[in-house]
């Protein structure tokens, strides 16, 4: 019964995320970037870089998972922040979203850009 607790809180937030990135993806991304490399290899960056703890501190958060269009997402808690990570033509393409336009989220934009 203890074990359930657990997975039930962790599944209503991945719900919450998925309906907020939804929500996000009607719109136009904050940014949009290309890189040369494989989107695997790009979005493994953008998670380490968005989990180091010396740049965001006790935020450090970034979680990865497959999408089901292909390619992957990397988000932050409650996913205020998300990149969509596709493979296009001669390499990959990223949507960085934002809820809100503040110093951690120009952190974060600058933290994925160096992983093109």
């Amino acid at each position: 019964m203890r074990a359930l607790l657990p997975l039930a809180a962790a599944l209503l937030m991945i719900g919450c995320a998925s309906s907020t990135m939804e929500a996000a993806r009607t719109g136009q991304p904050g940014a949009r970037l290309d890189s040369q490399k494989a989107p695997e290899i790009v979005a493994q960056c953008i998670q380490f870089s968005w989990q180091e703890e010396t740049r965001f501190g006790v935020d450090a958060s970034g979680y990865l998972e497959p999408r089901k269009a292909g390619g992957f997402t990397v988000y932050t808690r409650e996913a205020e922040l998300f990149v969509d990570v596709y493979p296009q033509a001669g390499g990959t393409r990223v949507d960085y979203y934002a809820q809100k336009s503040d110093m951690v989220a120009l952190q974060r934009k600058a933290a994925a850009a160096t992983c093109l």
